[in-house]
């Protein structure tokens, strides 16, 4: 007999301890709801067996005949978003993310979503001048702001200056992260015009505008922006020439042993 059939026994003669009365419950084999799971598994049971029977086309022209814009959304609100210079009207559900809404509902695909929790920086865009994760960003809260994609930074079909130097120095190898190191390459720029300190500044009593920012403070800076191909060095430089007109290639440096054990104590 198997250990089901004795619980079964045992509830079929009032039996049951009252752990075992709850974790009947709640698998939905009581009185009470035994007849909704029976019904449940068989619904689902249904459907995995008509999948084997019914060709793709058919679920993907019902599919089709969807509704591209449904009546009721839930939480639906109305969300002007000026973007690239441009005004568009959507009707979003109100936790829709800027990066879902960018690329699901506008087709501005060059903003990627990597991680989508905003660890790898992939989705970065710019929302008013500064940088965002979309994909931490709801779109309802961008409502009057201007918001610059990768798309939006050429002018007048001529690149801008941080592009032309990612093509030069190869600051990419798959491209993926790419349009996000690009906006906050250009981010920073502003932010380094502006004086705005960094963690590794060395003093705060003593910054200024138009700041020159060093390699280490370059990498500190765009450390929020993860390339799994490792093309970091081509980066920095890339970055450097359009700050500083220093075009000259920055080198691999390795910690020390005091950094080392400074790490391990910290």
């Amino acid at each position: 007999m198997t250990e089901m059939e004795v619980w079964n026994n045992k509830r079929e003669l009032g039996n049951l301890s009252e752990d075992e009365r709850k974790i009947f419950d709640q698998l939905g084999l009581n009185e009470s709801s035994r007849r909704k799971f029976l019904k449940g598994i068989s619904a689902t049971s249904l459907s995995v067996w008509a999948a084997t029977y019914f060709p793709p086309e058919v679920f993907a022209s019902a599919a089709a005949a969807l509704p591209d814009n449904p009546i009721k959304l839930v939480n639906e609100v109305k969300v002007n978003l000026r973007i690239n210079e441009s005004v568009k009207s959507l009707n979003l559900d109100s936790r829709t993310t800027l990066l879902d809404a960018l690329r699901e509902r506008l087709a501005l695909t060059g903003t990627k979503k990597g991680c989508d929790h905003g660890q790898c920086g992939a989705c970065t865009v710019l929302v008013d001048g500064k940088r965002k994760l979309s994909c931490l960003t709801l779109a309802a809260s961008c409502e009057g702001k201007e918001i610059t994609t990768i798309e939006g930074l050429a002018e007048n079909g001529e690149l801008h200056a941080i592009q032309k130097a990612f093509l030069e120095h190869d600051g990419f190898q798959c491209g993926y992260c790419t349009p996000g190191q690009i906006c906050s390459s250009v981010a920073l720029l502003e932010e380094a015009k502006r004086g705005e300190a960094s963690y590794v500044t060395d003093d705060l009593r003593e910054i200024t505008k138009d700041l020159t920012l060093s390699e280490e403070e370059i990498r500190e800076r765009m450390s929020g922006n993860i390339c799994r191909c490792g093309a970091y060095n081509n980066i920095v430089q890339a970055f450097k020439e359009v700050h500083s007109s220093d075009d000259e290639m920055p080198t691999w440096e390795f910690a020390t042993p005091e950094q080392m054990e400074n790490a391990k104590s910290s």
